[in-house]
């Protein structure tokens, strides 16, 4: 029987929230006070990405260079970056939505809300033993960040909550047959090249450079298909 993704549901519905509120905020904050709360997101981003990335074991280096120049090089010829932005205009186009930094909002929101081990633990958890702790917490974090990113990008922010319902509750749905593919040293690894992903985006927030974090994604898709191999290799060299 599929199990609905509730806490996935409690998560878009704190984004919302936060959403709403960033949105109100927004009218009321002059561009200098919303500049600088720009740049506490982009620290706060940067923090987040260091605490992720340091998770990862020595002996797994290796794993998360190549996944990260296999999954750039694919993204690349894929040319995913474009197809996102077109995907997100698209979509304000078809909403009719006047806020020119609609879609960069939208990807944004969503890569800090759903690259992540609290998303993939939380969603396989909920989906294999009803755990929601993980995902409550998660909801929280988001709504409160969520004031802050609707407050200085605007609308597009809210609107990512559509992506966050495909992919982490998709997980949730799909938990009985990953439990298998998504081990702890698999989730270890995603969480390290995730946190890379997110150093990347605040560098970005921050203007100290300009990473592109969307054509890096399929690292994290070559991350699963790497870490087993190396086990797999390690196992017979022993």
């Amino acid at each position: 029987m599929m199990k609905l993704p509730i806490g996935t549901f409690i998560n878009m519905a704190s984004v919302t929230i936060g959403s709403l509120i960033g949105l109100q905020l927004q009218q009321v904050f002059p561009a200098d006070v919303q500049a600088i709360i720009f740049q506490a997101i982009g620290l706060a981003t940067l923090l987040i990405g260091i605490f992720m990335a340091t998770k990862l074991p020595d002996d797994y280096i290796l794993i998360l260079i190549f996944s990260l120049i296999i999954g750039g090089v694919t993204g690349e010829l894929l040319d995913l970056q474009q197809g996102l932005q077109h995907l997100g205009d698209w979509v304000q186009n078809q909403l009719q939505v006047g806020d020119t930094q609609f879609t960069e909002g939208l990807i944004t929101a969503f890569l800090l809300f759903c690259i992540g081990s609290m998303t993939m633990v939380g969603a396989i958890e909920e989906g294999l033993r009803g755990k929601r702790e993980l995902l409550m917490i998660k909801s929280t974090l988001d709504g409160i960040s969520s004031i802050a990113f609707a407050a200085t990008y605007g609308i597009g922010v809210l609107f990512s909550i559509v992506p966050m319902l495909i992919f982490q509750g998709g997980l949730t749905v799909l938990a009985q047959k990953l439990q298998y593919v998504f081990t702890e040293k698999i989730i270890t690894v995603l969480t390290s090249v995730g946190g890379l992903l997110i150093l990347g985006l605040g560098f970005n927030l921050l203007n100290i450079a300009q990473i592109n974090i969307e054509n890096l994604l399929p690292s994290l898709i070559f991350v699963i298909i790497l870490t087993p191999l190396k086990d797999k290799f390690s196992l017979m060299k022993k």
